[in-house]
């Protein structure tokens, strides 16, 4: 069987574990989560970055920092992963969709501003395949309304919007090191704080509301509860494991870039006869290597050709399910239409794609 995914190991992540046991601190915010933080900071221009065990929590952490209460009202696209949406329905937030483009599944920026009320407190955008939204429109759109943006850019590393890296945009944003991801720990995220006013906060939040951040820093000689939180830190093995990946960066992605090209240029001229789409990326966003996806021309062929794959040992899949016309959603909300987030969640089809 060839699978959908296999986890990529750049050679020195044990070596990195096994120096994490013998520095003898394993729990997190070590040696290890600060420099895999560092990384990102001097490679990308991010402002503040704590690493997570997961991009979930990263979310999570997010709802919290802009104060998400019950009767907010957030926008985001349905065509996400659930998580996306979960982080700030636990604050109690109303989840408001928009539906994606025609030409690429990422947000409309043109249907957002219908959607739009006085309860609206952020905008969600998400950047599907690593490939931009359209940034500039949707930051016009929060600076007008007063709204916080946070990236979802859970596959965006090393991806950028007119030579600004995605996760350096919005006040805040939440990367994924998920196994399917470039860039892996096993499990893991980070959240990037582009704003400084949620800086201080963001530590106290990742430190399980407690001030033990500043303690270890020796600015405070006691630290204790300060604020809520939870347990939002990655054990120093997964970030080990994380830093064997960031070294390897160039690499991994010139590998992706090869494999991306050779199903693209092989598989272009079935796309010109009509038989599926290649979605053209935007020539204001760039391609990461995420992922490798094309779009059949209904969800009958769809079905059609994960099975035919499948018959010849070849996992193929699908996603997202549009969390619009989810259970959990509808049981809360009237039912609405959004024929581009549909069409895409009956037709894409993800080919198997991993170093």
């Amino acid at each position: 069987m060839i699978p959908f995914n296999k986890p990529y190991f750049a050679g020195d992540e044990i070596k990195y574990i096994e120096d994490a046991i013998n520095r003898g601190k394993l729990s997190g915010n070590g040696y290890y989560t600060n420099t895999c933080q560092s990384f990102f900071q001097e490679k990308f221009g991010f402002k503040k970055c704590l690493l997570t065990h997961s991009c979930t929590a990263a979310l999570e952490m997010s709802a919290i920092l802009i104060d998400i209460k019950p009767g907010d009202e957030v926008i985001m696209p349905s065509y996400t992963f659930v998580s996306t949406a979960n982080a700030f329905a636990l604050r109690g937030a109303k989840i408001v969709f928009c539906d994606s483009e025609a030409s690429f599944p990422n947000m409309d920026p043109a249907l957002i501003l219908p959607l739009i009320t006085d309860k609206t407190k952020a905008i969600v955008v998400v950047h599907y395949a690593g490939v931009a939204c359209d940034m500039d429109s949707i930051m016009s759109i929060a600076k007008e309304h007063h709204l916080f943006v946070v990236e979802d850019a859970a596959h965006a590393i090393n991806s950028y919007y007119q030579n600004k890296a995605l996760g350096g945009i919005g006040h805040l944003a939440a990367f994924s090191f998920h196994e399917t991801k470039n860039i892996s720990s096993g499990e893991g995220g980070m959240l990037v704080i582009n704003d400084e006013q949620f800086s201080k906060r963001a530590e106290v939040i990742w430190e399980k509301g407690t001030n033990r951040a500043e303690f270890y820093k020796g600015t405070v000689n006691k630290y204790g509860w300060v604020d809520i939180g939870s347990s939002f830190l990655p054990s120093e093995l997964n970030a080990a494991f994380l830093m064997a990946q960031l070294e390897s960066m160039a690499l991994i992605q010139a590998n992706r870039r090869r494999l991306w090209e050779n199903y693209f240029d092989q598989l272009l001229p079935l796309s010109d006869q009509g038989f599926f789409r290649l979605l053209k990326i935007p020539q204001f966003a760039t391609n990461n290597y995420h992922m490798f996806f094309l779009v059949c021309n209904s969800e009958k062929q769809r079905d059609d050709l994960i099975s035919h794959l499948l018959s010849k040992d070849i996992l193929s899949v699908f996603h997202y399910l549009p969390l619009h016309l989810s259970k959990f959603f509808l049981e809360r909300n009237s039912i609405n239409s959004l024929p581009n987030t549909e069409s895409f969640s009956s037709q894409i089809v993800r080919l198997p794609f991993y170093n």
